[in-house]
């Protein structure tokens, strides 16, 4: 969900009962007929082979962590090019942009050599994508399916989708938040990154920090079901039953050639040797046949395609949700939790957990995004309402700064361009992990659907610590309660000077006031 614009949406709530409005109803479909399952690892492809004889246990999972995005989207392209079988794509954005369109060529090219592409869409950032999307699902072997779509106002952008369909509001507030790149039934990458440029450090003007994992072995045939829940689930519509177009296939592909070829669509920059963690491209493991990842116990889960449907907003949470799994997994700690969330609003339950947590002398330490950095500042709003009793039992916040951010010395970074967090991580007593696409949120917990895995093992847990601290030490405030009572204080030191301030650090007055003035309009159980 694309959170600044939640209070201009519960405007249009107020006015539904006032409009007439007579959305279009989606069409009726034969599920079972269009129903398809995964094709699972051979050991008959390259990479099937390549993770089987890499594992070294049939109850390990192998994981490399990606968190400079450059490299995150070079595994997935080079995935896509070395597919042989299947490949199964499910995400939450897919944008039209320079690496939408690059990674959906590579999918054609793929499909062309014969591999079966699915490509599963949430809805809510496809406007006036449709004849791009159309133009990719006129090739053979691709088929794109849509979650939870709108019926009317396909070419218009996610605000007047939802005013053409004030009278559905209940049905179109739920969005699919998965993030899911599966190749030969073999590997895998799941995390944090929606697929557009400002995941991939390919924006001019703000880029996301970000963190996927690739990952092979016990956890790739769950994700594979996961993926084949949603595929053939109720709120799932194929794209050419919603969207349609008076070009004919050939016209299609023609389309599809001038906007993903090169005039149009550059391919990403080079690669550096390596990243921050010291690895290179998963194309040189490839090429050589095996593997280097740290292996793990892991397990994955993902919410029910129509849990957003069969709950409320603010409702308990249900055992069988993502959010649930996550809570039971921090509520294990007996030493720390070290989290970060980029949409941090704790809400009555984590609110809750955490008091647990600090009672038996768990230390939690939480990085979120600062106001200047978030790119949803009404999240913000419901996130400062928690701020001060957060501090007060001991929880320690950090918020990203963007000036900070941009002055930080690290090689492949922002440049000048604004960094942002959207990185989802716990870890836990340095021995667990979980990554995925969750939220520390009420929108995770009961309105959209997640997905992500919780890992065993200290090394993972000892790099995820390194990349969070990274940000935490070098590119954060860290947030205390003034000394003597009456605010907040946001402190961070050059060298051994330190420096206090005392308002929202990065932040316009114009801003801070705009914070303020929505504040009583925010609810919680929607961000």
């Amino acid at each position: 969900m694309c959170w600044e614009t939640i209070a201009r949406r519960l405007m249009i709530v107020a006015l539904a009962g006032l409009l007439a409005a007579c959305a279009t109803p989606l069409p009726t479909i034969d599920r079972d007929a269009i129903a398809s399952e995964a094709i699972l690892l051979s050991t008959d492809t390259t990479l099937g082979r390549i993770a089987k004889t890499s594992q070294p246990a049939a109850d390990l999972s192998g994981f490399r962590l990606m968190p400079l995005g450059l490299f995150s989207l070079d595994t997935r392209v080079q995935l896509a090019r070395r597919a042989e079988a299947s490949l199964d794509v499910q995400y939450y954005q897919f944008a039209n942009d320079e690496t939408g369109r690059y990674l959906l060529r590579a999918l054609r090219d793929a499909a062309v050599r014969g591999v079966r592409v699915r490509l599963l869409i949430d809805d809510l950032y496809t406007s006036g994508e449709d004849t791009l999307l159309l133009a990719f699902a006129s090739y053979p072997n691709v088929e794109v399916r849509i979650f939870n779509p709108f019926c009317c106002a396909r070419e218009r952008g996610p605000n007047e989708r939802f005013l053409a369909e004030a009278g559905e509001w209940s049905r179109v507030n739920h969005r699919m938040h998965n993030k899911l790149f599966i190749a030969d039934g073999a590997m895998a990458v799941i995390g944090g990154r929606n697929i557009a440029n400002e995941y991939f450090l390919r924006s001019m003007s703000e880029n996301f920090v970000d963190v996927d994992a690739f990952t092979v072995g016990f956890i790739v045939p769950p994700l594979a079901a996961l993926f084949d829940r949603y595929w053939n689930g109720n709120p799932v519509y194929p794209l050419k039953s919603v969207a349609h177009t008076d070009l004919s296939p050939s016209e299609l592909r023609a389309k599809f050639e001038e906007w993903t070829g090169p005039a149009q669509t550059p391919p990403p920059a080079a690669l550096p040797p390596n990243d921050i963690l010291g690895y290179g491209p998963i194309a040189d493991d490839l090429d050589l046949g095996r593997l280097g990842l740290i292996w793990g116990d892991a397990y994955v889960f993902a919410d029910h395609p129509d849990k957003p449907f069969d709950s409320e907003a603010g409702a308990d949470l249900l055992e069988t949700s993502v959010t649930y799994n996550v809570f039971e997994a921090i509520r294990s700690a007996k030493q720390e939790v070290l989290a970060s969330s980029p949409y941090f609003v704790p809400g009555p339950t984590s609110m809750q957990m955490l008091h647990e947590l600090r009672d038996r002398g768990v230390k939690v330490t939480v990085l979120t995004n600062s106001l200047a950095s978030t790119d949803e500042p009404v999240v913000h709003i419901g996130y400062r309402r928690y701020r001060q009793e957060l501090l007060g039992m001991g929880v320690d916040l950090y918020e990203l700064s963007s000036t900070r951010l941009m002055n930080n010395k690290r090689p492949f970074l922002f440049a000048k361009s604004l960094g942002r967090l959207h990185a989802k991580l716990v870890v836990i007593d340095k021995q667990k992990v979980f990554i995925g696409s969750m939220n520390l949120d009420p929108r995770s917990a009961s309105i959209n659907t997640e997905l992500g895995a919780v890992i065993s093992s200290p090394q993972l847990a000892r790099e995820l610590t390194r990349i969070i601290d990274i940000d935490r030490l070098q590119s954060a405030y860290k947030v205390r309660l003034a000394p003597e009572g009456g605010g907040l204080q946001w402190i961070y030191y050059d060298g051994d000077k330190q420096t206090v301030m005392t308002k929202e650090p990065d932040s316009s007055p114009w801003l801070r006031l705009k914070a303020w003035l929505l504040t009583p309009f925010v609810p919680d159980e929607q961000l």
